[in-house]
Order: structure tokens, then C-alpha cells, then sequence
């Protein structure tokens, strides 16, 4: 068993089919077919169920798959802190981050660290929290933010809390209360982010906490338009009080939402027992040094 055929299998199942992981590993299709099928000769077991054009897992592909991307990242440490030893004066700092929160947190240290380090590439990806944890788990970054709290899987550095801030429609209900409590929510309609993002998580736990399944109106990936949505009055929606001041809507009331366990808690993650790059403690210091965390 080789790491090349680990590695193709895994972009056959990333990528979804086997020509689409072809491309992606700058090889022909009958070469990533062949990878695959001597990576199932050497365990002695199918590792893809093929259904016409559809590739499944079967249970034992489901093994190895999590074992390879494991296998798959430990390569990548080794070649990082054999990189490092031979004093290489140039890297790459592979980052994850969200939409939500990331231009308030983050574009400014961005200027700063490539003051500082003006050999170091960085290499950003942005997804919702989840995915952002998934392709940290399978090497493809050294660090991403994502909200508190996290499995223990990761280790983390805090970054920032933030309370959460309902937006109402100037004319609704509840617009004119001094602050809203979850209760207060089982009988209005709520506009949540799409499902990869943590934010969704922090409500619908604290719904289930008081004992009610929210009526969700609405869902998107795009703040602006969640604002927008607000604003129409489809239902309330939720952001962290710093960035529902930014998003400030003259047909949207801003009320503190009163649940001192819904917080926006943000924190740069990373593998535990991972290797970090100069580069990704170099920006951990940063954001010490910026954000004020220890």
C-alpha cells in the first residue's frame, strides 16, 4: 500500500468520481482507476460500490477513508517539519475561515503579517464552520476559525466573544422590547444562516434548551440578504452584536438577545497533536498580540 494510491482513492471520493479526481491530481482517469483498484487488491476488499457512473462507499472503504486522510495529513506534518529543519526561509500559512465574522476579525492582521513575513504565501479557503473543521481534520490547512465550542479533536486559541443581536422588522411585535429571550421566539418565524454555518447551531440549541422547534422561514449564506430579509419582515434573524452594528438597516431594530449561553464565541482551531508550521504560530502570535488572547 502506497501513499499515492491512498491519495487517489481519497480524491475519488473528495471529488466525487474518478475523472473529476484525475484532474485534480494531474493524472489521466485509467491511472487513478488503476490506483484504486491496487489500493483494493493490497487490503484484499472493495473499497467503492460502482453503481453505472456513481461511486459508494462500502463499509470498509468508509475505514480506510478515514484512516488515509489521517494517513494522508501526518505526511504533510513530516514534509512541513523536514522543510523547517532545512531552514527553508519561505512557506505558506494555509488558512480557513468563515464568512461570518472574518472581514472584522481578520482583513486587518492580514496587512500586518505580510509586513512581517514577506516570504511567507498565504493560502486562504472559506467555508461555513463545519466544512472548515473537515478539511482541517484532512490536512488541507494548518489552522481555521471556527466557534466554541469545538471537539477534542482540536486544540484552540481564542479570539473574540460576542453576545447576539435579534434584527426585527421596524413594525414587528417584539421590535420595541428592551431585549427578547428565546422563549420569546417560539411564535415568531426565524431566518437562520444555511447549515454549514456554527451560528445555526448556537440557536437551535438554545430553542431545544427551552423546549421548542423554531419555525424557520428562511435560510441563505449571505449576511446582506439575511438583513434584507429582516428588514421585509419575514421573520428575526441573528447576528453577533458587532456585526449587526456594521449592518445597521434603517427598516431593522437591533435588540439584545438575552441568553448569556447563545455567544458567538470565535477561536482559531488546529489539529491536537498537529504540527504547526512557523508560519501558522507566527500568525497565532498575531492575533494574540492583536485580539488580546492568551
Amino acid at each position: 500500500m502506497e501513499l499515492r494510491t491512498l491519495r487517489a482513492f481519497v480524491e475519488v471520493v473528495r471529488q466525487g468520481g474518478f475523472s473529476q479526481a484525475a484532474k485534480v491530481v494531474n493524472t489521466t482517469q485509467p491511472t487513478i482507476s488503476k490506483a484504486v483498484r491496487q489500493l483494493e487488491d493490497d487490503l484484499g476488499t472493495p473499497l467503492l460500490d460502482r453503481v453505472g457512473h456513481r461511486s459508494e462507499l462500502t463499509e470498509a472503504g468508509r475505514i480506510v477513508y478515514r484512516r488515509a486522510l489521517s494517513m494522508l495529513a501526518e505526511r504533510d506534518d513530516m514534509i512541513a517539519e523536514l522543510d523547517e529543519l532545512r531552514g527553508l526561509k519561505r512557506g505558506t500559512l494555509r488558512l480557513g475561515l468563515p464568512p461570518l465574522g472574518s472581514a472584522t476579525l481578520f482583513a486587518p492582521l492580514f496587512a500586518i503579517f505580510r509586513s512581517r513575513y514577506p516570504g511567507i504565501d498565504i493560502g486562504l479557503v472559506e467555508h461555513g464552520s463545519k466544512r472548515l473543521e473537515e478539511v482541517l481534520l484532512a490536512g488541507e490547512v494548518d489552522m481555521a476559525a471556527s466557534l466554541l465550542p469545538v471537539s477534542e479533536e482540536f486544540d484552540w486559541q481564542a479570539i473574540r466573544a460576542e453576545p447576539l443581536t435579534a434584527l426585527l422588522a421596524l413594525d414587528h411585535p417584539l421590535a420595541d422590547a428592551p431585549k427578547i429571550d428565546l422563549p420569546m421566539l417560539a411564535e415568531h418565524p426565524l431566518i437562520l444562516f444555511e447549515s454549514g454555518f456554527a451560528l445555526n447551531k448556537i440557536i437551535l440549541d438554545g430553542c431545544r434548551r427551552h423546549g421548542f422547534r423554531p419555525n424557520i422561514a428562511a435560510r441563505s449564506g449571505q449576511i446582506d440578504f439575511i438583513v434584507e430579509l429582516a428588514a421585509a419582515g419575514l421573520g428575526i434573524a441573528f447576528l453577533p452584536r458587532m456585526i449587526a452594528e456594521q449592518r445597521r438597516h434603517a427598516a431593522v431594530r437591533l435588540v439584545p438577545l438575552d441568553d448569556p449561553e447563545a455567544q458567538w464565541h470565535m477561536a482559531l482551531i488546529w489539529r491536537r497533536g498537529g504540527y504547526l508550521s512557523h508560519a501558522a504560530r507566527a500568525w497565532l502570535a498575531l492575533t494574540r498580540e492583536v485580539h488580546g488572547h492568551g
